[in-house]
Parts: C-alpha cells; structure tokens; sequence
C-alpha cells in the first residue's frame, strides 16, 4: 500500500501543537491514575440492602512509547495513525497509548444495551475520543441473540479485544495481519448462534452494516454492504475461527491519478477501470487458532485481503507463543506480509501516441509503478516479556527486528522523500496496560 510522505514536515518545539505526543502521555497518565484510585463500586452507600444498579462500568488503557531506529519513516501500530516512531519522535507516545471506558446497561431480563468510548490518535493527530461500540442487544435464548447499531467486526483472533491492551500477551497484535482490514467495526446488524456439539462449542455470527473513516494516507474510506460470516470453535483449551468478509469500497487517494489515464482513449479508460476506487469489491478470509492451557499458550493467523484497485491483493501471517513463569511470560513472534501478483504495469502504449502526448504517458506509467511498487512486504520477528507486576496492570517490553522488502516501506508511514525502502528496522517498546 502507499506510503504516506510528508516532504514538508516542520517541528517547532514552542508549539503546542507539535508536543501533542507529549501531551498525550500526561493526559493519560493522569486519567488512568485517577480511574485506577477511583473504584465504581465504591459509588454507593455501602449499605448490605443496596439495590444493584442497572448500570455497569469498566475501563481500559495502555501508556506506550515506542523507539525506531528508521528516521526518514514512521512506524505505527494502525494505518490510521499519521505520525508515529522514527521519524516523527525518536520515542513516541503515540503509537499504542490510548485509554477507554465502557457502560454496560441491563435494560431488562433479555436487552441490554453497551457503549465504548476510545481516546487514542486519530488520523488528523488529534485525540478526540470516539464510539467504538453503541449497540442494544437482545438475547432470545441462553445462545442465541441479535444486536443492532456499532458493532465489532469478528474477523480477527482478539477483534473484541483489540484495543485492550492488557487481554493481549503482546504490546500490539502482530501489525502485518491486523492492518490488512483496518476497520474495526460496523453500523449495522448481526445475529449470533451458539451450538454444543458435544464437547465443542461452536459460535456462528453474522454480521451486515456499513463503516465510513478516514486515513492519513487513503482519504476517505467509504465501505458499504459489509457483510462478515465468522466461525469460532472451542474445544478445550483450543479455538478455531473461520472468517469471510466482503464490501463495496470508495477509496479515493489515487482519484488523480486515475482521472489523469481516462484522458487516453480507450486504453487509458481499460487502465483506469482497472485501477479505479469507486465502488469496487473488496473481501478478506481469515483462519486463526489459538491453544492455551495455562501455563503457555500458542497461536497463529493466515489472512489473505484484495481490494479491486490500485490497493490489490495481500496475504499475511504470524506464529506466536510464550510460556507463563509465575506473573512473567516471555513470548516468541513471526510475521510475514507479501503481495499478491504483479507490482508492476506495462501501462500505456507510449510508442502509439503523437509526441505531444508520450511525454505524459511516460510520466504517468512511473507514477502508476510506483504506487504499485508500494503495496507492503516485510517480515518481522518480535521477542517481549510480560509482567504482571499488579492485579489488573501489566508492563510489557517487546523488540521488533523488521525485514522490508525489496523496494517496498512495508507498513512504515510518513515516509520522506530520501527514505530508502528496503533495509532492517529495530523497534523497542514499553507499555502498562491496566483494566479496572
């Protein structure tokens, strides 16, 4: 995918604006000290006959900074994010910090309704907190129920806790899988079946909505009819899920591009329905298994991604385990992300048009390599520790060595006109992640 330069990059230490990572640290770091002192359940009288509430809080957040040793890029733990470590802030804040808080309402016996509010970087650099959930929820049976409004997209191995740090044995899922489908929910329906087979507990959802966000790099990103069928199996200590989606798609970041080849007849317009973003198909198809029964645990995903665009097609994967020594867990991880098919397009027939126009062509055809050239390709092998030094907190230290492909940014961002892609990336990174 394209890289997202910056040639015009400035920071002024006296701006406010330009300490935002700084900012943001002690903006959550005074949150989270104030939520971890201040236990809900406190709220009340106390008193033995005290009536339940209806309603019921909890929250999440994690205070990161991360290190890259590749200054002329950014890395970052979402392609919505603009700015992250390297070239941005040698140690950045910013990357996995976020805070959340949830509100679980018991409606009735079978309805009950939730709202998850995030504070984390936007894609404008901001951090204005934002709806992750808003759904009401009717159980018709002890397994079977139906929600409606802002729901998770069950795609993933942790989609329903992806952005809870602390549920997660690593400072961040593995970003070469989780930013194939950086969407992480959808306004819309989905119903939810669970079958007992046995010993095995088998869940089936589906899911049917819309999502609309925005990207540093993509602009508007418009997804429509996303449908998503997920299939989870558990055995034991052992899970397997299954999972398809597929959407209508408006990405508009190559829209000039595009715009540019219709004006050359018909081959321009061939190349340009090829390329095009406009109401395109999208799909993804994920398998991931996890196995864990105590004291170490083992997991891996395969996720394979086309858009019908200049974006293309993409496979990704990662094996990951670690082994629980009293509140320590050291943990091992490798990922992989390659495209799919050609990086490359012969473009127009620049030998066929008038010499006024083959200087244009030429011009265009590079810009289309180039961008192709883009789509990510990198592997990474991550080594972290966790330790459970509190209840409910953890501190985690993890390495990353990154490989980039030849020619290719991998997934850095903000890349500068004399980065070079290809290359070695080290990245270290420290977190706390609590849950109240």
């Amino acid at each position: 995918m394209p890289s997202r330069a910056n040639p015009a990059h400035t920071t002024n230490p006296a701006d406010p604006a330009s300490r935002g990572g700084g900012c943001l640290w002690w903006r959550l770091s005074a949150i989270a000290l104030v939520v971890l002192l201040w236990n809900p359940a406190r709220a009340g009288d106390g008193s033995a006959d005290s009536a339940p509430s209806m309603f019921s809080f909890s929250g999440f957040g994690t205070l990161g900074v991360v290190h890259s040793s590749e200054d002329r890029a950014d890395f970052t733990s979402s392609l919505l994010q603009p700015k992250g470590a390297g070239y941005s802030r040698e140690w950045s804040p910013q990357v996995d910090s976020r805070i959340g808080a949830q509100v679980t309402a018991a409606l009735a016996p079978q309805l009950s309704a939730i709202v998850q509010a995030i504070s984390e970087q936007n894609y404008d650099d901001t951090y204005t907190p934002h709806v992750e959930w808003a759904n009401i929820k009717y159980q018709f049976t002890a397994d079977a129920s139906v929600r409606l409004g802002r729901i998770a997209l069950p795609i993933f191995m942790v989609s329903d806790t992806l952005k809870v740090g602390y549920s997660n044995p690593w400072v961040r899922p593995p970003v070469e899988i989780y930013g194939l489908v950086p969407i992480s929910n959808s306004d819309g329906v989905d119903g939810s079946y669970r079958m007992h087979l046995g010993d095995v507990v088998n869940t089936l959802v589906g899911t049917y909505g819309r999502s609309h966000l925005r990207t540093p790099g993509y602009g508007a990103v418009d997804a429509r009819q996303v449908s998503v069928i997920s299939d989870t199996a558990e055995y034991g200590a052992a899970t397997l899920r299954v999972s398809y989606m597929r959407s209508r798609l408006n990405v508009d970041f190559a829209a000039p591009l595009i715009d540019a080849f219709r004006q050359f007849g018909p081959q321009g317009e061939s190349l340009a329905d090829k390329y095009g973003g406009n109401n395109v198909r999208a799909w993804f198809l994920g398998v991931g298994g996890m196995y864990d029964p105590g004291s170490w645990f083992a997991t891996a995903e395969w996720g394979r991604a086309q858009v019908h665009s200049i974006v293309g097609k993409t496979n990704a994967w990662y094996v990951s385990g670690g082994y629980r020594v009293a509140a320590f867990t050291p943990y091992l991880t490798y990922a992989r992300i390659g495209a799919v098919g050609d990086t490359s397009d012969p473009g127009l027939t620049v030998s066929a048009l008038p010499p006024s126009l083959a200087a244009p062509a030429t011009v265009l055809n590079a810009t289309l390599n180039a961008v192709l050239a883009l789509r990510p390709v990198q592997k990474t092998v991550s080594l972290g520790l966790r330790w459970d030094f509190m209840k409910n907190i953890d501190l985690k230290l993890q390495y990353d060595r990154i490989r980039l492909g030849a020619g290719s940014p991998g997934w850095l961002v903000n890349a500068q006109p004399d980065f070079r892609p290809g290359g070695g990336v080290n990245v270290v990174s420290l977190a706390i992640d609590f849950v109240l």
